[in-house]
């Protein structure tokens, strides 16, 4: 559910909040609290891109 209600907001959102919202799902990831399988669908390239350019590449499973 949760989920879902992310992938609405992030449907909604002008470019700039699902940049946000990508840096906050990377941030969880970096920070152990959160996998990147659990990012939103459409959240994923924009997530993945932000961990690379961090040099945290490897935290992305897929």
């Amino acid at each position: 559910m949760d989920d879902l209600i992310a992938n609405i907001m992030v449907f909604f959102m002008r470019k700039d909040g699902k940049e946000m919202m990508a840096m906050l799902w990377a941030q969880q990831i970096m920070l152990g609290k959160k996998t990147y399988e659990q990012v939103p669908r459409l959240l994923k390239e924009k997530v993945k891109e932000i961990l690379a350019d961090s040099g945290m590449e490897e935290l992305v499973e897929e």
